[in-house]
């Protein structure tokens, strides 16, 4: 088929060509609108891309109460673990559901969907924000199911509702920060296999090497000391305070302090890098 014709790129709606000149921020939020709309519909097509988010919070958390509770916090106090376990699934959650956003966005320059988007005049940040956008929904639905099965299972809340929303909102921000690096990552390797290679390779030490499962006291020193300054260590814990109750002053700060230096730091290079691919 000729290029004179070839028929052109299909443009979702909400992305018809605007005036000359800047994209106005308006132009922008309505961009990053039927972006999302896009990227929910795809959902909506391949609903088996949410069983990663439908099932992960039930598996990991039977798994963990019934397989590792006993031994942790000895039998018979499974209900004691369940208050110290979700609160730090939580934490593992948002990581988990990041790393798809790398996988997701190098496939999709594998499938030539990005190449469509190169015909657009829109603003290439408005790509990643969306994906963003979605994918913290899916973190925010997986969180949930985390909660409605902790609660089954005798999750109790110490503090108040205000404090287990305290804590959703923190995991989300946090969880919304690293789908920066994922990104970064996604645009940077050569195939989705080899993203989820390397970031698996970062997920495990950080998950394990934390306060995530088990408490820390009993880990060997040069371990602890890892996990007193990996950011995980430091949503668990928070979450974990402000579900159940504690000091949650310096893991939220912590927390807000690694959320905001990891955006700061990847966004910029995630976006500079999807402009030169694109």
């Amino acid at each position: 088929m000729s290029a004179a014709t070839r028929p052109a790129p299909a443009v979702p709606a909400g992305l018809a060509p605007p005036s000359e000149g800047r994209i106005s921020p308006r132009a922008g939020l309505r961009h990053i609108g039927a972006l999302v709309r896009r990227n929910v519909l795809q959902i909506r097509q391949d609903p088996e891309s949410m069983f990663d988010v439908l099932l992960m919070p039930v598996v990991f958390t039977l798994l963990f109460v019934y397989v590792f509770g006993g031994a942790i916090s000895g039998k018979g106090n499974q209900q004691e673990y369940v208050n110290y376990l979700v609160p730090g699934l939580m934490a593992m959650m948002g990581m988990n559901i990041a790393m798809a956003v790398g996988t997701g966005i190098n496939d999709d320059f594998r499938k030539g969907v990005m190449d469509r988007f190169r015909t657009l005049p829109i603003a290439r940040s408005s790509v990643l924000v969306a994906k963003i956008v979605v994918e913290a929904g899916r973190m925010l639905i997986a969180i949930a199911i985390l909660l409605a099965v902790g609660f089954a299972l005798g999750l109790q809340i110490g503090t108040s509702v205000l404090g287990l929303l305290g804590a959703v909102g923190l995991s989300l921000l946090f969880g919304t920060s690293l789908m920066w690096i994922f990104m970064l990552l996604g645009l940077t390797m050569k195939t989705a296999q080899s993203v989820q290679g390397m970031a698996m390779l970062v997920l495990m030490p950080l998950q394990f090497g934390s306060s995530i499962f088990t408490p820390t006291e009993s880990m060997p020193g040069w371990l602890e000391a890892f996990t007193d300054v990996n950011p995980l260590s430091n949503l668990a814990d928070a979450a974990r305070n402000l579900i159940n109750g504690g000091p949650v002053a310096g893991p939220v700060g912590m927390t807000l302090a690694w959320a905001a230096a990891i955006t700061l730091v990847t966004a910029p290079l995630a976006i500079s890098r999807f402009r030169r691919k694109t």
